[in-house]
């Protein structure tokens, strides 16, 4: 590792002492190896427009580890987790990797990034790591995953109406849906509220912070399941993003 690589990760673990997070010399070297696999496989295929090393660490590592600011509960606890929608593995392996007690499901449309997420998880000896190839629509089923995780976390580009309708169901009642924004949503909440509450959530409240050291700003927005969501949700695949529940 050169000079600037190794400064790299020094910022990385001075970032994470913001979070309370230490971690050991393997779960070091798993996100060093994560990096590389991320590079080498987006050569051939678009899984990120990051990919300095220091952009890495800060906009995809740091930033799925920022999920302690909203739910701190997740260092200790071992959990069911599901990540809908999660591209390149955000923010999902990176809190496999630091939190290695949780079960994790990921979930993504696309069969070639579930082929990186295969091999990633092989190389890098994660346990208790499961992908699934689908549309979150379609796998909310009563007979497949609905209401079967702890928690859902995503990082996915979509109003929050869109994405509570595909994530809620996924949640057992009491569990949690975390979404990862990187705007002020106070009108986009608002608008919201009335989809959540027919999804079966309620909105907890939100985590305005800024990544350590820098001026890049994320709002964490926690909605917490309180009952059942109606088995007519969500609806067909593709109506969610179309039309919004309002």
């Amino acid at each position: 590792m050169n000079d600037l690589e190794q400064s790299c990760l020094e910022q990385f673990r001075k970032d994470l002492v913001q979070f309370e997070i230490k971690l050991t010399q393997q779960q070091e070297e798993q996100f060093i190896r994560y990096y590389e696999m991320l590079t080498e496989w987006n050569e051939v295929m678009n899984l990120t427009a990051i990919t300095e090393f220091e952009e890495v660490l800060k906009k995809h590592f740091v930033d799925s580890l920022s999920l302690v600011k909203a739910w701190d509960a997740i260092r200790e606890k071992r959990v069911s987790v599901i990540d809908v929608g999660t591209g390149a593995g955000f923010p999902g392996i990176p809190l496999k990797i630091a939190f290695p007690q949780i079960r994790l499901t990921l979930l993504d449309s696309l069969q070639k990034r579930i082929r990186f997420l295969n091999e990633l998880i092989a190389e890098l000896g994660l346990q208790e790591v499961e992908t699934i190839h689908g549309r979150a629509e379609d796998f909310a089923a009563p007979s497949k995953k609905r209401e079967q995780y702890d928690l859902c976390v995503s990082r996915a580009v979509a109003n929050l109406s869109t994405l509570s309708e595909l994530c809620l169901p996924y949640v057992k009642e009491g569990g949690l849906f975390i979404s990862y924004k990187s705007e002020k949503v106070a009108e986009e909440a608002k608008t919201a509220e009335h989809a959540i509450s027919v999804l079966g959530g309620k909105i907890e409240g939100q985590k305005e912070f800024f990544l350590p050291d820098s001026d890049i700003y994320r709002n964490l927005f926690v909605i917490r399941k309180i009952r059942n969501t109606p088995k007519k949700y969500p609806r067909k695949a593709g109506a969610p993003a179309k039309d919004p529940l309002k």
